[in-house]
Order: structure tokens, then C-alpha cells, then sequence
């Protein structure tokens, strides 16, 4: 599904209206995040903390996560989060082995969570419907409860982050993050995430956009890093700049960066690192100090010398929800700098139809 970014015809039959600038809608949706996140929190927790004591009410012994693109990257925070919260194994899904190779698990007791904003991927939908054939509570965290992969389930989450026109996802990824958040966390996630919206206010306001894109503008390869819940941002950071300003980025865990891609690591590859306050980023201080011996330019998200984050107040679980904002605005600063339009990137739809 595409999407025309000409605004909608004005009242009185006046005709449509101008088509929008370049970018105008995926910088409206970056800005949004605060109160999509508070509308969340105000209107969503309850129905979120229902799901959850169903979930525990069945106690699953393993989970399993499916996802693609963007949705991906929340699943692979929600696996940190369960591992070490619940203290459940998780698996990410290949959903090729039930629609590609017809497997058919045992599934007695899992947890199966598809994580999808459209909740339109036929892949998604037909492995979550295998997964419930095979015996797994099912639950569709999403961005449109009508969709065939909310209808699939036998649990649906809403994430309530409002219709998402920009193909690049910016609102429904945070929203997602926040959504997996408060099923995982608990009666106390509402609480533990009460400054999430403000905090992100101060964090988008504090970034300067133009001047970390002016430093990336030339850039035709980038090495995005992080560990524990940042490595997620890391990923998403990569996808975006990928996405709309077609860098050719590569992301990698703070540990896996020093198994064999630092050797290509030099000053013409840029590196950003996420290393928030907390025990992943400090895993991240002789990652940082390597890079910088290999001659990298290396700039640090969550450091007051690099892209600072209103963390303060904030628990280092929640920090991916306020990591990934000033990278969203990178990518879309970046895009325009490089004469591209970040709303509709070249060769992608909103919905992509995946088998």
C-alpha cells in the first residue's frame, strides 16, 4: 500500500490542495512521539495490563517473536526484556519454516507474540495462525486491531500511535516499544514509564538534526552499535538510514563489532555508537575506546559530548523509547540534505507483503 502525500481537499470543493514538502510527514509523525506516548499510557494501559495477566494466567515456559522491518527490532527489545525480567527463553521466528517448509511445532506452551504495525504481512498472519493450530497463546501487538493479524489472534494489543502516512515508521516503532513494555513490566509499567512523554519532549528538543546531519552528508557507508537494550537502536538507527538516505549501514552488537568487522573500521567509516547511562552502556566503553584506536569517527547517543538523551529520571529499559528519537530525526535531516524524500523512499510501500 502506498500513500499519496497530497493533502486532503479542503471544505467548499475548493480542489485538493498543495502536495506537502519533502519530508513534511515523516517530521510531523517524529514530533508527535510525546503524545502518542502519553495517549498510550492515559488509554491503553488498562487494557494492556488485562492481556498481561491472561498471558500469566496461562504461564508459558517459552516465547517466540515474530516480526518484520522495524516491528523486527521491537521484537528483539521485548526479548530482552522477557529474558531478563520473566527470566523465560525467547526465540525470534523464522516464519519461512511454517509458510515456506510447512513445520508444524509443538507449541503447548508458548507464548507466540507477532509485533507488526500494519499487522498486514501474510507471513506474519499465517505463522501466527500456525502457531495457535499448534497449541501457543497468541498475541498481536499492533497499530490497526481490524487487521487479518489482530483478527488471527487470540490477543490483540493496540499501540494507539493514529494513522502512520511517512513509509519510514517513526511514532508506531516507539509506541510498539512502549506497548511490549507495559504487557512485559507488569502492574508497575504505567508508573515506571509516567516521564516517558515529557522525557521525550526534552529529548527531540535537544537534538540539533542539521548539524549531526552536515557531519553524515558525504557519508556512502556507516557502522551503527550497542548492547543490551540499546542493540536494538542500533538496528532501527541502521534501517533508517538505510531507508530514506540509502546509506549502505551495517549494525552490530558492541560484542559481535569486535569478532571481525572492526577490521573494516577505519576514519572513512563512521560509526555510531548507543550508550545510554546504565550497564549496557558502560558495556560499551572498550567497544568505544577500540574503535576510536582504529581511527573511527565515532559518535556516542546518550553522552553529553555526543547526542545526549533526557534520561534523567528514566529507567535504562525505557531508554530505547528516547535513544531512537534523535537518530529518526538524523535520517530525516540527512534524506532532505541529500536531495531525497524520506516520506516515500524509493522502491517501498507502507505495507510490505511478505511471504
Amino acid at each position: 500500500m502506498t500513500h499519496d502525500v497530497s493533502l486532503d481537499a479542503p471544505a467548499g470543493g475548493a480542489g485538493p490542495a498543495a502536495p506537502l514538502a519533502a519530508g513534511a510527514l515523516m517530521g510531523a509523525e517524529i514530533a508527535e512521539q510525546p503524545a502518542v506516548l502519553a495517549r498510550l499510557l492515559a488509554d491503553g494501559a488498562t487494557e494492556i495490563a488485562a492481556t498481561a495477566a491472561r498471558i500469566a494466567a496461562r504461564r508459558p515456559r517459552f516465547v517466540l517473536l515474530a516480526a518484520r522491518g522495524t516491528s523486527d527490532h521491537a521484537a528483539l527489545y521485548a526479548k530482552y526484556l522477557i529474558e531478563v525480567r520473566l527470566g523465560l527463553p525467547v526465540g525470534l521466528v523464522s516464519p519461512s519454516t511454517m509458510t515456506v517448509y510447512g513445520a508444524r511445532p509443538d507449541l503447548g506452551e508458548a507464548l507466540f507474540i507477532a509485533v507488526s504495525q500494519s499487522g498486514g504481512s501474510p507471513d506474519l498472519v499465517d505463522s501466527l495462525t500456525v502457531a495457535r493450530e499448534c497449541g501457543a497463546l497468541t498475541v498481536a501487538v499492533t497499530n490497526n486491531l481490524a487487521s487479518p493479524l489482530a483478527q488471527a489472534a487470540e490477543l490483540g494489543v493496540d499501540v494507539r500511535a493514529g494513522a502512520e502516512r511517512a513509509v519510514a515508521a517513526t511514532k508506531s516503532y516507539t509506541a510498539e516499544l512502549l506497548a511490549l513494555y507495559l504487557m512485559i513490566a507488569g502492574a508497575d509499567g504505567p508508573l515506571a514509564a509516567a516521564a516517558l512523554p515529557e522525557a521525550a519532549n526534552r529529548t527531540l528538543a535537544g537534538s540539533d538534526p542539521k548539524l549531526l546531519a552536515a557531519k553524515y552528508r558525504f557519508a556512502d557507508r556507516m557502522v551503527t552499535t550497542g548492547r543490551g537494550y540499546s542493540y536494538p537502536t542500533a538496528r532501527e538507527t541502521a534501517l533508517k538510514l538505510m531507508e530514506t538516505s540509502y546509506l549502505s549501514a551495517q549494525a552490530f552488537s558492541g560484542a559481535d563489532v569486535l569478532h571481525g568487522p572492526l577490521a573494516m573500521i577505519d576514519a572513512g567509516v563512521p560509526v555510531i555508537v548507543v550508550a545510554p547511562p546504565g550497564r549496557g552502556g558502560a558495556a560499551m566503553a572498550p567497544v568505544v575506546a577500540k574503535l576510536r584506536a582504529a581511527g573511527a569517527d565515532v559518535l556516542c547517543v546518550g553522552a553529553d559530548d555526543g547526542v545526549p538523551l533526557a534520561s534523567a529520571g528514566v529507567a535504562e529499559e525505557l531508554l530505547p523509547i528516547l535513544e531512537i528519537m534523535p537518530m529518526q530525526q538524523l535520517a530525516w535531516q540527512l534524506a532532505l540534505d541529500r536531495g531525497n524524500d524520506p516520506d516515500r523512499p524509493r522502491g517501498l510501500s507502507k505495507v510490505t507483503q511478505t511471504w
